[in-house]
């Protein structure tokens, strides 16, 4: 399938008359190009939209062929939005009926038609997140490609949307330029509006303003919360410190199409958790409230929702303008493949603490307990075996909100980019602190920055060696860098890394023995519930998911807890026998225990370790606020 990449009509070099001759000739229309949209929400109680496009200046003679996106920027699996599409019709600029065909699942096409089409159709949404659109009688969440139908050969014209709200009290939240009416906006062209996430509701607004060399830049919060008004203030004061503390890293500010920025924010209880970067905003979705101090498991508190902002406005440099050539333009044609997500993703995954930390919302423990976790899943992983980080990035098309019916291997053979990316960042950030003076990660992305990202110039895998050469004056270090972490699929040596900043990485449970599945009570008895892991001791033995274990070291087990416990009684090397049922055959093996090999990161002060002033420069240098006054 060809990208969606499309040729403007015309040649100015021809002499008038000739041209239009040949634009009749052709059968394109004259009328200049333009998309108009209109959404309505007149049973919004039941999650629909009624969506209006008229397309004008269409080629006559030719069948517009109208789509709806497979992907979604931000997102590379395909999505298949047309799913949630129905009562397509099409009509004439005097409002008669046009005949619609459906050639594929995800588009219509009107064969006939005199340059101006107007097309209308239902929208199902019941998923508000970053990649999917909400609609309900307290809010459309809308993100465009899930929402809206487009045309081929209109990414270049501008694009105008009315919204109808369904109650009178929802106001518009959205990068798109506004107009004299509040519910009209626009945008210079289709790539720029389908990245504009819009939120419907009765949010509110909070506002400041940042000076930098001569500019003005506004940062805009849209949330909506049940949280207080006080609670609102508190947070945007905490957004406030992070906006900075990115800004060091790159030396600016994003420059913003349009002067601001927008945290636009959905913490309802029907929201699904999410972030998803835009241009000049980001979607922020999660069913735990701001005013959830403490937190509700993996989704809650604010703790979590400020670390999903920092990282989503962490991308307004690193992928929204500095991007790689593989995502430049994005295709909503089809999935989106890059090889440089380790970088766009997991650089970012790594600056988001990071920024947290140094805005003083992270303490050291919390901090160092995600470097331990991520360092340590990296470096366990069978996965490394079979991808590098370049491979790993390209298996995102798959499995970045891919859906698979059937079975798959991903404990064995993936690792997200995420997480190895976030610890490249790491290590290459305590390399260039440890062999270089006064050169850290933050030099790098300033680099990449200049080079790429200011002047959005598309990156290649090559340009990102170039500009670490660049940054170290060492070509020899990039080379070998990206050879070993980035192409090939070693790990840092993080303990000497670490010991620099005064930080041990260790056994997080020495002596403990350790299985690689998790156990389960099961009708039959004990069920190993997850794929074993290549080289564990349940694996080695030739046990695998949903096997249901029987008896262990000679004694016969009905309950988790049992087994647990006997294997609890045994140490790192002891061989004790088990015996299972595997698809309906009684077998019995040698399980032979291993130490548990998780990870963890702690402090010198809590081994009881000196902790010099070099550690403590050291330190202060990488994890306190970088944040600069006003220019």
């Amino acid at each position: 399938m060809l990208p969606v990449r499309f040729n403007r009509s015309g040649n100015l070099l021809y002499p008038f008359a000739l041209f239009l001759f040949f634009i009749l000739l052709s059968g394109v229309a004259s009328a200049q190009t333009k998309v108009d949209y209109i959404i309505s929400f007149p049973n919004a109680v039941h999650h629909e939209a009624e969506v209006s496009v008229t397309f004008s200046g269409a080629p006559v003679g030719k069948p517009l062929e109208v789509r709806m996106s497979r992907s979604s920027p931000g997102r590379y699996a395909l999505t298949e939005f047309a799913k949630n599409v129905y009562n397509v019709k099409a009509f004439g600029e005097n409002g008669a009926a046009l005949t619609v065909t459906h050639p594929n699942p995800y588009q219509w096409d009107v064969p006939e038609h005199r340059g101006e089409v107007t097309v209308t159709y239902t929208l199902f949404a019941d998923y508000a997140s970053g990649t999917y659109s909400g609609i309900d009688n307290t809010h459309a969440h809308l993100n465009m490609p899930a929402t809206f139908m487009w045309a081929r050969g209109f990414d270049k014209a501008p694009v105008r949307i009315t919204f109808r709200p369904a109650v009178s009290d929802w106001k518009v939240a959205t990068q798109l330029v506004p107009t004299n009416d509040r519910y009209t906006f626009t945008a210079p062209d289709f790539q720029y509006f389908m990245d504009s996430i819009t939120e419907l509701s009765n949010f509110r607004l909070r506002e400041w303003k940042l000076n930098w060399a001569g500019k003005t830049y506004t940062y805009r919060l849209a949330i909506h919360d049940t949280a207080t008004d006080k609670e609102v203030d508190d947070y945007v004061e905490m957004l406030k410190k992070i906006v900075p503390e990115e800004i060091a890293v790159f030396g600016e500010p994003a420059p913003y199409d349009y002067g601001s920025y927008t945290f636009i924010a959905c913490y309802m209880p029907y929201v699904f958790s999410d972030g998803m970067e835009h241009r000049n905003s980001t979607s922020l979705t999660n069913p735990s409230s701001i005013g959830d101090r403490a937190g509700n498991g993996r989704r809650g508190g604010v703790q979590r929702n400020l670390g999903t902002a920092a990282h989503e406005f962490f991308h307004s440099w690193n992928v929204k303008r500095l991007r790689p050539v593989a995502l430049e333009p994005f295709d909503y044609e089809r999935a989106n493949m890059s090889g440089e997500l380790w970088l766009a993703e997991g650089f970012t995954q790594y600056y988001g603490p990071l920024s947290l930390r140094r805005a003083g919302f992270l303490t050291e423990d919390q901090f160092l307990s995600q470097l331990g976790f991520s360092i340590s899943n990296v470096i366990n992983s069978p996965g490394r075996q079979f991808f590098s980080p370049v491979g790993m990035s390209q298996q995102s098309v798959f499995f970045d909100g891919g859906v698979s019916k059937d079975t798959t291997n991903v404990q064995n053979t993936l690792i997200s980019y995420y997480t190895w990316g976030s610890i490249i960042a790491l290590g290459l950030d305590l390399s260039l602190r440890t062999e270089y003076q006064n050169i850290t990660l933050d030099d790098y992305m300033r680099t990449l920055w200049q080079m790429y990202g200011k002047v959005m110039k598309p990156y290649t895998l090559n340009d990102l060696k170039t500009a670490l050469a660049k940054v170290t004056s060492d070509p020899k270090f990039a080379q070998d860098f990206f050879q070993r972490y980035i192409d090939g699929k070693a790990v840092p040596d993080f303990g000497p890394l670490l010991a620099h900043a005064g930080y041990d990485l260790r056994k997080a449970k020495p002596g403990k023995v350790w299985l690689d599945s998790e156990l389960g009570d099961n009708q039959s008895g004990v069920v190993v519930k997850n794929p074993t892991l290549i080289g564990g001791p349940l694996y080695k033995a030739g046990l695998d998911h949903d096997d249901i274990i029987t008896s262990l070291d000679g004694q016969p087990i009905t309950k988790a807890d049992d087994a647990q416990k006997i294997v609890d009684a045994h140490k790192p090397g002891d061989s004790i026998k088990i015996e299972f049922v595997q698809r309906g055959e009684h077998k019995s093996a040698t399980l032979v225990l291993t130490e548990d090999p998780q990870l963890e990161i702690v402090s010198y002060e809590s081994e009881n370790k000196p902790v010099t002033d070099a550690i403590k420069k050291f330190r202060a240098q990488w994890l306190g606020s970088h944040a600069t006054t006003e220019r």
